[in-house]
Formats: structure tokens, sequence, C-alpha cells
């Protein structure tokens, strides 16, 4: 269980995250979803370790980074690391001993070729297998769907089915909205920093419907389409 409390983030004067607070379940899929901007990936990083906050994160972990696998929406690659290396780096940094990553590459990488070669989708499916391969128990996925083909689409969904089957907490944010009702127990939406609206299962098609009206409007019929 992840517990957060009067979670706050600012970049100067500009306060990208106001005093959320959020509990994520073991066992439970979570999807977030917002506009760009409205400080979905923030939110993810600060859960991550990655930005200083105030406000509290609570885990039954000593350390949260510790057991947390991260899926950045553009995962960064060093120049001159392969697929191979970098995935044998994720397992050094929890002390796995693996080497049968042959066996294990799941989206039939290129591992011997260098990763900053790789397409944008490439990039994505060896950052997924790389926190796969560390054993942890929760996820953030930060647009995992976005530039991967259908293929690998569906492998990620199977993933993300089992990781609940086996009571690891999942964070999925995601624009494709097909994926989230595919995967999620509940939806939150973040809008300007805050949480407005917390949605289950049997209401995903309303938020769906509500989220078209409010981003369509009129914009179509202000192009005058013939």
């Amino acid at each position: 269980m992840i517990k957060i409390g009067n979670l706050s983030k600012a970049f100067g004067t500009h306060e990208v995250l106001k005093n959320i607070s959020l509990t994520f379940e073991k066992g439970n899929v979570y999807g977030i979803v917002g506009e760009n901007g409205s400080g979905k990936t923030t939110l993810f990083r600060c859960i991550a370790g990655l930005e200083k906050h105030s406000g509290t994160i609570q885990c039954e972990h000593d350390k949260l980074k510790n057991h947390l696998g991260f899926l950045q929406t553009d995962p960064y690659f060093f120049p001159k690391i392969t697929g191979r290396e970098y995935l044998q780096l994720f397992c050094n940094a929890r002390k796995i001993d693996e080497n049968n990553f042959d066996g294990k590459n799941i989206f039939d990488l290129p591992l011997n070729q260098y990763a900053v070669t790789y397409s944008t989708g490439m990039k994505k499916k060896l950052a997924l297998t790389a926190i796969l391969l560390q054993n942890n128990e929760v996820f953030i996925l930060d647009e995992p769907f976005n530039g991967v083909d259908i293929q690998s689409n569906i492998i990620i969904t199977e993933i993300i089915h089992r990781f609940k089957a086996m009571g690891k907490t999942v964070i999925i944010s995601s624009h494709i909205f097909s994926t989230l009702n595919d995967t999620c127990d509940e939806i939150h939406l973040l809008k300007d920093g805050v949480f407005v609206k917390r949605v289950f299962k049997n209401e995903f098609g309303l938020l769906e419907q509500e989220m078209k009206e409010i981003t369509i409007g009129n914009k179509i019929e202000r192009l005058g389409l013939k």
C-alpha cells in the first residue's frame, strides 16, 4: 500500500500539485488521467523519489524506491550501452543474479545493439523489460502504450493483469482510454494539480464521454470541415 498525504510540489512560483491525498492498495490497478500539464508525471516522479516535495508518501517497505519499477514516458539511455547491458545494469541495481536475457526478451529486441539507436517503441519496451526483471512490488507506468505496436500492447495489458493477480500495486497514465478500461480498477482525474474525480469500473464509460465532451466541445465545428 502507498499512502500519500497532503503532497504539494511547486517549480518556482508555479504550483503543479496541490495538497494531494490518495491511497493505492495492493492488488489494484489505478489509472491517472488528465490533460497535458495537469501534473501526472510530476506526481509519478514524486512517488519515485525523483522530485522533492512537501507532504508525505508512506508505504509498508523501508524504502519505496527499492521496490518500485518506474517506466518513464521517455526513458533515458547512456550513449554507449547495449540493450543487454541496460538489462544487466537494472538487475545489478537490485542484486539480482540474472543472465538469461535472451530467454526473457519477450519483445524480441536487438539486445546487442546500442539502446540509443532503438526506435521510440523499442526503447519503451527495453525499459519495461528492465523493471520487470527486478521483481518489483509497485509499478508506475507513465504512458506505457504510447508509441508501442499493437502486439506489444496486448502483451503489456496481460502483464498488468498478471500483476493484479499477484497482488502488486500498479499505477498507469494513458491517453488511450480503452487501455485503461481494459486494465484499471479505478481511474482518478487530475486537473490543475488536484484530483477532481474518482471513478470505478462501472462508470468508466461515463467518464470517457464526459472527457470527450469537455475536450472536443465545438472545436470540430469551428474547422468547417467539407
